[in-house]
């Protein structure tokens, strides 16, 4: 175990997060890299491979609802340097999300082709969608499991095995990819199949490899059979933490198929532009998201240990180290945002919308940084229904009024991320009101211990 307790936070934090910056990185170029070679097969591919990869907030979702529990209840666990408790948590954790998993796996396969139909513009991006999905949604079922490992290590303060492991297979997906979506020699092309049956294998060879720590006999956390009877109690706190926390990132689902759903009369190239410019700007958050899993450690252990002040202390030094990495980042993006779609596509209608995605929805960047650490902060405590609250109310800004809009005449796509815009400005000042509150209901009768 890595004591977060004592010594510099924001030592502590900056060690955490280049780890799972790294992790982040590598996990992201998943998708980008399938973008990259799928972006050679033309608009509709690009299209197909952006409708199938809106389940992958459905898959965040579900896996954030697992992980925040376990790591939340982990760390605790770490704080109070109760290493027997840590042991039934993480075993538990593991149980509950290769059930989940399974039934993850038969709910999607069996909607598949039918969810691809619904949300692509042309019959041709629909197939394309569908054949994606038929090996791309495996390797989501497996990273229940490895998030599942992984969380239980990040609330031990432990990020670098998930670093190593991530880094690993994503190289393997670089070097499979291309050979199995254009051919080489014996091996037949298979187009988008191939970016998916890429992703599979190296989501296995990942899963394999990552469980493999948890059977050496110097680990924290290790393997216990005797654990894995289901204790629907230890399964019910966990969830009762991470519920909330899974359902933020299904309500961004929720918002994707409302956007595709409405793009769908402006064709494929609209929405590609758009999958593309939301596939930036979620490589582009990584610093904030891997800042977000180390603040929800490094704050778990210290709420474990009744160590309020460093709790507090870790919001001020997270926060300001998001705004000042977001503020860089809304930099670039107005700076080169056209550059950065034709480094995928150079399809003019595609380079359009997702240039114009970029221009307008980068000036909520600061603001959804600091609220990105706001609900760590609650996942840190053990609360996170006010994080999923304040998502509520940005879902709601948007959804509703983008429906409504889609029916006046003249519409078009921007409006919509104006709105996202003023959504996000929205959230941000909710989640820091809620914040206020739970610190003083949370640490104000906790004994002061210096950061």
């Amino acid at each position: 175990m890595h004591d977060l307790t004592s010594g510099s936070i924001s030592r502590h934090l900056l060690t955490t997060t280049s780890f799972m910056l790294v992790t982040m990185i590598f996990q992201t170029l998943y998708f980008l890299v399938d973008l990259y070679w799928v972006g050679r097969l033309g608009k509709e591919a690009v299209a197909a491979v952006g409708v199938a990869g809106n389940l992958t907030f459905v898959v965040l979702a579900i896996t954030q609802m697992l992980g925040v529990g376990t790591t939340t209840l982990v760390s605790h666990a770490a704080g109070r340097k109760d290493r027997a408790r840590a042991l039934l948590i993480f075993n538990q954790s593991q149980v509950l999300a290769i059930v989940v998993a399974l039934l993850f796996l038969v709910i999607a396969m069996a909607l598949r082709t039918r969810y691809a139909t619904l949300m692509s513009a042309d019959p041709l991006t629909a197939r394309m969608a569908a054949d994606y999905l038929l090996w791309y949604l495996p390797a989501m079922a497996l990273q229940f499991a490895v998030s599942a490992m992984s969380a239980a290590l990040r609330g031990a303060g432990n990020f670098k095995p998930s670093m190593v492991v991530q880094t690993a297979t994503v190289i393997l997906n670089m070097v499979l990819a291309p050979f199995l979506i254009f051919g080489w020699q014996s091996v037949p092309a298979m187009g988008v199949i191939g970016a998916a049956i890429s992703t599979f294998i190296a989501v296995g060879v990942g899963t394999v490899w990552l469980s493999l720590y948890f059977v050496k006999a110097d680990a924290m956390l290790v393997f216990v059979p005797a654990d894995w009877k289901p204790q629907l109690r230890l399964w019910s706190a966990m969830l009762k933490i991470g519920l909330p926390a899974g359902a933020e990132f299904f309500l961004m689902a929720v918002y994707l198929f409302v956007v595709y759903a409405i793009s769908r009369p402006f064709g494929a190239a609209a929405q590609a532009g758009f999958g593309i410019g939301m596939r930036l700007v979620q490589s582009g958050f990584l610093p904030v998201v891997a800042l977000g899993f180390a603040v929800a450690s490094v704050a778990g252990q210290n709420v474990g240990a009744q160590a309020a002040d460093r709790v507090r202390h870790t919001f001020k030094v997270a926060a300001a180290l998001a705004a000042a990495a977001m503020a860089g980042l809304t930099v670039i993006f107005q700076v080169a945002p056209e550059a950065m779609i034709r480094f995928f596509s150079d399809d003019p209608l595609v380079v359009a919308v997702g240039r114009e995605y970029l221009l307008i929805v980068s000036w909520s960047f600061v603001a959804s940084g600091i609220t990105f650490v706001g609900s760590s902060m609650f996942q840190a405590m053990g609360n996170t229904m006010p994080a999923l609250i304040t998502s509520l109310v940005r879902i709601v800004v948007v959804t509703i009024p983008a429906f409504v809009l889609a029916r006046v005449p003249g519409f078009e796509l921007r409006w919509i991320w104006y709105l996202a815009v003023v959504s996000i400005l929205l959230q941000l000042a909710t989640n820091l009101l809620l914040l206020r509150r739970e610190f003083r209901l949370r640490l104000d009768a906790v004994p002061a211990r210096a950061a």
